[in-house]
């Protein structure tokens, strides 16, 4: 059985205004540079992420996904591709999963939740665990 995910692009994004978008060359942006700041990578990484855990996912900018499962529990995605219009807050993302779990090469579609229309979208790879660094 297949299942349609939406994944709105909320509030955060909502007041983050214009954000900076990755370069063409993938390098993070501004943005997500500044919001990746607060964690430190694990070097742990999984394929896949049950959707069950999953709480939701910030588009830091058109390149890396911020996947919160718990409180202070998260996942970086580096995206293949460019997943174009993702982190404006007019839009939302979107996923169809077949086994209850996100996984790397999934497909992720940006849509434009006035029209509904297809603004873009990007392979999945694997998820990077994050620990959120404490305040100082």
């Amino acid at each position: 059985m297949k299942h349609i995910v939406v994944v709105a692009c909320g509030a955060v994004l909502a007041t983050a205004g214009c954000a900076t978008a990755a370069s063409d060359d993938g390098a993070i942006s501004e943005r997500a540079a500044e919001r990746l700041a607060q964690f430190e990578a694990t070097g742990e990484t999984e394929n896949c992420l049950s959707v069950m855990r999953i709480q939701s996912i910030t588009a830091l900018d058109e390149r890396h996904l911020l996947v919160r499962v718990s409180t202070n529990n998260y996942y970086l995605n580096k995206v293949s591709g460019k997943c174009n219009g993702a982190q404006w807050a007019g839009n939302r993302l979107q996923y169809t999963i077949t086994t209850g779990q996100l996984c790397r090469n999934e497909i992720i579609t940006v849509v434009d939740n006035t029209t509904g229309l297809t603004e873009g979208s990007c392979g999945l790879n694997s998820f990077e665990k994050l620990e959120r660094i404490e305040a100082r």
